[in-house]
């Protein structure tokens, strides 16, 4: 009995600990736990580093289309608030393909209504800015 509660002790003390390192936030689909601090704008990547299948949506994005999926170019609401907040509508999510993967993956480019493009290879956790 003694020994299952010691257990019980390091178990929660382990997590604990661990729960230090999130935060929980509010998302309009419940909560998720996120990183307490994103480096997602403050980080950049160029042209030249992003994956073909990037470098190919930022051509298509630029020159109004096609795309091949229903969801591209739809208002991005940035709920993560990982990008500059802006008035709704000012950014717009783009599908950048993943191969082997036949739904819309987890890589988006998101445009900004300047001209700003940024990139997350893992479904808005974190984004680099896109550097021309």
């Amino acid at each position: 009995m003694l020994r299952s509660l010691r257990l019980m002790v390091i178990v929660l003390l382990v997590l604990a600990g661990g729960a230090q390192a999130f935060q929980w936030q509010s998302h309009p689909h419940g909560y998720q736990a996120t990183q307490a601090q994103s480096t997602a704008s403050s980080e950049s990547i160029s042209v030249a580093e992003l994956p073909n299948e990037a470098r190919s949506t930022l051509r298509d994005i630029k020159q109004g289309g096609p795309f091949e999926f229903d969801r591209d170019g739809v208002v991005f609401g940035n709920f993560e608030k990982a990008l500059p907040k802006q008035a709704r509508g000012y950014y717009h999510e783009y599908t950048v393909k993943t191969p082997g993967v036949r739904s819309r993956g987890a890589r988006r480019l998101i445009s900004g209504a300047v001209g700003e493009y940024y990139y997350t290879a893992d479904h808005y956790q974190t984004f680099q800015r896109v550097r021309e």
